[in-house]
């Protein structure tokens, strides 16, 4: 028997607001999850994205801490083209969400850009430039 990837799970201080943030991106929560100490959703692939709150996580392991820096951790979501990386990285930005690093060119031909969820990990938002 081989394990199998399933979850990507973070732990949150706010599932309303990690919900709010990660909504904007397209991903599907069910209606009402704001009150909920764990919720998932579906990803491309088979794999879910899961939020516990803090309190769930003590609730198994009393002595957890939230991470004292951040950075370890990230997101990626593709997006339709360069133009859509701006866009996304507008919306969240004037959403009140932390960016990173705006939208550049990178050498490895992609625009992409960097920002913070509410909890502080690295969401990258990426599309592949067009050929020259």
């Amino acid at each position: 028997m081989t394990p199998r990837f399933d979850v990507i799970s973070l732990a949150v201080s706010d599932m309303a607001a990690a919900l709010a943030f990660y909504r904007r991106l397209g991903l599907v929560f069910p209606d009402g999850a704001e009150s909920e100490p764990h919720v998932e959703a579906g990803l491309p692939g088979g794999l879910r994205l899961a939020l516990d709150t803090e309190a769930t996580i003590r609730s198994f392991h009393p002595a957890w801490q939230p991470p004292a820096a951040g950075g370890r951790l990230s997101l990626a979501f593709r997006c339709d083209g360069p133009a859509e990386v701006d866009t996304v990285y507008g919306d969240l930005v004037g959403a009140g969400y932390h960016g990173e690093l705006k939208p550049w060119d990178a050498v490895w031909g992609m625009r992409y850009a960097v920002v913070h969820d509410p909890d502080g990990n690295g969401v990258d938002l990426f599309a592949n430039l067009p050929a020259q």
